[in-house]
């Protein structure tokens, strides 16, 4: 199975199930891999990532860099490192690139970084994670962590 087998939309039930999607990605990256993800508060995307981390067989714990903008964790198994990276506080896709990422000896995941991170790559994987929200049978916003249907879209980006 490779990358292009994950493009298209499917519903992702629980947070175990996220984790497990990420680490089924993760298992097919490479250095040189940038992945845009994108979604709301809650939408799962730091729980993708630990999926992802563990796929790439890299140190944990990955937690969300909000406050420190990228954390780097290195390969425990010879592969590439992953660099994680928070793009909500940046201003510009400029303030991204400021950041001096390894992009090519590292698989680079971009929180947040949708109309910024497209320039720093050829070709990418963007990853859109969505969960409901709103009244009626839909998830309360203020319930972030609860087990809720989540929808991820996977597309090749720069192709």
């Amino acid at each position: 199975m490779s990358l292009d087998d994950f493009v298209g939309r499917r519903e992702i039930a629980t947070a175990e199930a996220m984790e497990r999607l990420g680490a089924d990605i993760g298992r097919r990256l490479s250095a040189g891999d940038l992945v845009i993800l994108t979604g709301p508060l809650g939408a799962g995307k730091t729980t993708f990532t630990r999926g992802l981390a563990e796929g790439l067989g890299v140190r944990g714990p990955v937690q969300s860099p909000t406050f420190v903008i990228a954390r780097t964790h290195p390969s425990l198994v010879g592969g590439a490192p992953l660099v994680h990276v928070d793009a909500y506080r940046l201003g510009s896709g400029d303030e991204l690139d400021d950041l001096d990422l390894d992009l090519a000896r590292s698989v680079v995941v971009i929180e947040w970084g949708r109309g910024m991170a497209e320039e720093l790559a050829d070709t990418w994987w963007d990853i859109e994670l969505e969960r409901p929200v709103g009244g009626g049978d839909d998830l309360d916003p203020s319930d972030l962590d609860l087990d809720a249907p989540r929808f991820v879209t996977v597309t090749r980006g720069g192709v």
